[in-house]
C-alpha cells in the first residue's frame, strides 16, 4: 500500500462489491500537497448504493479509507461524484 495506490484499489474494490454494475465503478486519485483526493464514480443506478440510507454506506467507506490512510501516515478525502 505505499504511495496510496493500495487506497485507490482498495477504495475500488469496495465500491464494486456494493453496486449492481462493477465495470462501471471509476475512481480517480487527485494527489495534493497535504490531502489526497479520491473520486468515486458509479452508474446513476448505483448511486444510493454507494450513499446508503442516511448516507450511512457513504460514512463507512470514508471510516474505512481514513483508517487505512493514518496507518499510512497520509490524509484522505472522498468525494462521490455523480455523473
Amino acid at each position: 500500500m505505499e504511495n496510496g495506490f493500495g487506497l485507490k484499489v482498495l477504495l475500488e474494490n469496495m465500491a464494486k462489491a456494493l453496486v449492481d454494475s462493477p465495470t462501471d465503478v471509476v475512481v480517480n486519485e487527485v494527489v495534493g500537497e497535504n490531502t489526497t483526493v479520491y473520486e468515486l464514480k458509479v452508474s446513476k443506478d448505483d448511486l444510493g448504493k454507494i450513499i446508503g440510507k442516511q448516507g450511512r454506506t457513504a460514512k463507512s467507506l470514508r471510516t474505512i479509507l481514513s483508517a487505512a490512510s493514518t496507518k499510512l501516515n497520509k490524509r484522505t478525502h472522498l468525494d462521490i461524484i455523480e455523473e
